[in-house]
């Protein structure tokens, strides 16, 4: 993320509703697990608590809408596909940018990706830090590194051309990393889920770029994610200003057919990628009776891969 998104998202936050919590079965397991709280109550009282300090810090929706909670990787129909690139090739190196609190790769860790080859990115380390509050872990039971930083820094995450041939620099030791730049072409899988919607057209173009520049050219490397879209490619006007009031803007959303041409023509060479991108569309709590939001209105999630072929 970066300091632009996180300054609209400190205006004019909306209180936090408890009665938008929610967490299904295999979350609330998987929860019990991670923390070693098995009480249904003080779980959540455990959840809120850390809910609660984060969006004091910087109070993004996802936050209040425990979107932490809802294990978006492991839902993503490519992730049996991330998995088996864990597996089977040695080194694949994982990147989960935007990890907030590094809720999916400690799925996936947990899952069977190994945590020696996985990497986190944030504006926030706050977040991060947080996120050993919430699974009451440490940097020593839980050492996957994290690297902070704006992803529109060119000095965090300068855009390059995509590799198509192998990077003739030495896979970085992860530990050793200040920045995401040194991972150019050495990235097997990268995770991005709600965090291009927060941008512009245009910085979506540019941080898709910039993400493409770290994928491995080997076959079967992947980029995957999330995010808010439409059937038609535009802005959002149907949920109005209110999550964006610096600038007035509307959000930009991708359409299933504009994300594939992006990335398969603009972003890859033509032919040289197999885009996946479908909508669905998803019920938004948080939005009913709030003040310019079309009450009738749907919302969608752009659902996505994209695989070096």
């Amino acid at each position: 993320m970066n300091n632009e998104c996180a300054g609209r998202q400190q205006s004019q936050p909306i209180p936090l509703d408890e009665s938008l919590y929610s967490i299904d079965d295999v979350a609330l397991e998987f929860m019990r697990v991670q923390t070693g709280i098995q009480n249904y109550d003080e779980l959540k009282r455990h959840i809120l608590a850390v809910q609660a300090e984060a969006y004091s810090f910087y109070p993004y929706p996802c936050i209040r809408t425990f979107s932490f909670l809802s294990l978006k990787l492991a839902r993503l129909p490519a992730y049996k596909q991330l998995l088996m690139v864990g597996k089977e090739r040695k080194g694949a190196i994982l990147l989960d940018i935007g990890c907030c609190f590094g809720s999916d790769i400690r799925k996936a860790i947990c899952d069977g990706y190994p945590m020696k080859n996985v990497i986190g990115s944030d504006l926030h380390t706050q977040f991060w830090d947080l996120g050993h509050t919430l699974f009451r872990s440490t940097a020593e039971t839980f050492s996957v590194p994290f690297i902070p930083g704006d992803a529109f820094d060119p000095a965090h995450l300068e855009p390059v051309p995509p590799f198509y041939s192998p990077p003739n620099t030495p896979v970085p030791q992860l530990s050793t990393l200040a920045s995401l730049n040194p991972l150019r072409g050495h990235v097997s899988v990268i995770h991005a889920s709600m965090l291009f919607h927060l941008f512009n057209e245009d910085k979506q173009f540019h941080l898709a770029q910039a993400l493409a520049g770290l994928l491995s050219p080997e076959p079967g490397s992947m980029l995957l994610g999330e995010h808010c879209g439409r059937w038609v490619k535009g802005y959002r006007i149907e949920a109005g200003t209110r999550q964006r009031p610096r600038g007035g803007g509307f959000m930009f959303c991708h359409s299933p057919d504009s994300w594939k041409e992006l990335w398969d023509g603009q972003i890859f060479e033509q032919g040289t990628v197999k885009v996946e991108a479908i909508l669905k569309e998803t019920e938004r709590r948080d939005l009913k009776d709030v003040p310019e939001v079309d009450q009738d209105a749907k919302f969608y999630l752009l659902i996505w891969s994209v695989t070096r072929l």
